[in-house]
């Protein structure tokens, strides 16, 4: 039941930023060529939710198989081979995927007023000095009234003009801590026999199969 339940979450979040990415596109093109105007902030906007978008839906695809991918070597293999090869290939996923967390981590903390990880691979810690990024905005989108109370916590109570870059850029160290989560979810689900590969999409395959039906 929960596990329905953020399922319906993680789509409905998905569904919504393409939803509004297309209708502030949409309302932007008829700002412009209607009525000689436009919404300056609006590029700057739809650029983010597609990031956020894409990056929240690399997970959710991980988790439904969804992900292309070509098999016709590992069809062939006995179950067992193409088991631990499955396995390799999720150890390689979460190595490449904790690499992405550390450096998405490093890239947004100090946007957040927090320390960046030390070390160029793995962590070895925190930075014990760092200057807190917390006042860098955006280039166009204007702060909302509801959201001036992050002033008093990232930037020493003086009001944005537009939104923290910390915002936006939060998408980074979850998406990548989802990922790899994801790909750990894979690995046990390989581990436990319930898969035997963590790439299944064959949307090409498919659609030929419904016009054939």
């Amino acid at each position: 039941m929960k596990a329905t339940v953020f399922n319906q979450i993680e789509e409905t979040l998905i569904a919504f930023l393409f939803g509004l990415m297309t209708a502030l596109t949409f309302a932007n093109v008829v700002a412009r060529y209607g009525f000689g105007s436009n919404i300056l902030w609006s590029v700057e906007m739809a650029v983010f939710l597609f990031a956020w978008m894409v990056l929240l839906g690399a997970s959710y695809e991980v988790k439904k198989n969804a992900h292309l991918g070509v098999d016709m070597l590992i069809n062939v293999l006995p179950p067992r081979l193409r088991r631990w090869l499955g396995l390799l290939s999720v150890a390689i996923c979460l190595g490449f995927s904790f690499l992405m967390l550390k450096g998405s981590w490093d890239y947004w903390a100090n946007f957040a007023n927090l320390p960046a990880t030390e070390g160029r691979w793995f962590p070895l810690g925190f930075e014990s000095e760092f200057r807190g990024k917390g006042w860098y905005e955006v280039d166009d989108i204007p702060m909302p009234t509801a959201l001036a109370w992050i002033a008093n916590i990232f930037n020493n109570g003086e009001a944005y003009e537009k939104i923290p870059r910390l915002l936006p850029y939060a998408v980074l160290p979850v998406s990548m801590a989802l990922l790899m989560f994801r790909f750990a979810e894979a690995g046990w689900a390989l581990w436990n026999g319930k898969i035997d590969r963590i790439v299944a999409g064959h949307d090409t395959q498919e659609s030929v199969n419904t016009m054939k039906k």
